[in-house]
């Protein structure tokens, strides 16, 4: 699309089904550069990727090629499959149906950047 600009930062974030923790610290880092992988082959550009054992946080700035939903049905599906083809899981691994998807403006994107880089933070649990 010749003398298109445009300025789309999108949060996504999609869950393990039933929200089992199954992704794995051994394995996290190789589905988080598959899952890069799926965003660059569409021109899309990945700023952060991080998550929890349950779920996926992606930050990428999007192009205007491809709707959101398409994008996530590709990732979501494409990873799920290397999950199974690779045995990560002792099961069978799906994520949970649909996604939650913010979009921010650029003066914000470092706070988001920063709460996705902070899950282990955000998400502990206090003992007593």
């Amino acid at each position: 699309m010749a003398n298109t600009y445009t300025q789309i930062h999108i949060h996504a974030v999609f869950v393990v089904k039933y929200r089992a923790g199954t992704i794995l610290n051994e394995w996290k880092e190789e589905l988080y550069k598959y899952i890069t992988g799926i965003i660059q082959s569409h021109n899309h550009k990945l700023l952060i990727i991080n998550g929890m054992p349950d779920h996926v946080h992606i930050l990428f700035g999007m192009r205007p090629t491809q709707s959101l939903s398409d994008l996530m049905q590709d990732i979501k599906g494409s990873s799920s499959k290397w999950i199974n083809e690779n045995r990560l899981t002792k099961y069978h691994f799906e994520w949970q149906q649909g996604y939650g998807a913010f979009s921010y403006s650029r003066s914000e994107l470092q706070n988001v950047i920063t709460y996705i880089q902070n899950q282990e933070i955000h998400h502990k649990t206090k003992t007593f």
